[in-house]
């Protein structure tokens, strides 16, 4: 299960087909050093997206 407060590194790690999730949301920085440092919330915030519907479907894609 994934969680806002995770980054997005730790995030990666437990699928890398994630990147495909963040890049559809509008979260092209995926690769960017930066933000493999921030957390899931602070990259949204960041991006003007509500960190939720994405947490679902990250959530959603990994069954949990």
């Amino acid at each position: 299960m994934v969680t806002k407060d995770m980054t997005i590194a730790q995030i990666v790690a437990k699928n890398s087909n994630i990147i495909a999730i963040l890049l559809g949301a509008g979260m092209h920085c995926v690769g960017c050093p930066s933000a493999q440092g921030e957390t899931l919330e602070e990259a949204c915030m960041v991006h003007g997206l509500d960190v939720e519907p994405i947490l679902k479907q990250i959530n959603a894609y990994l069954g949990a």
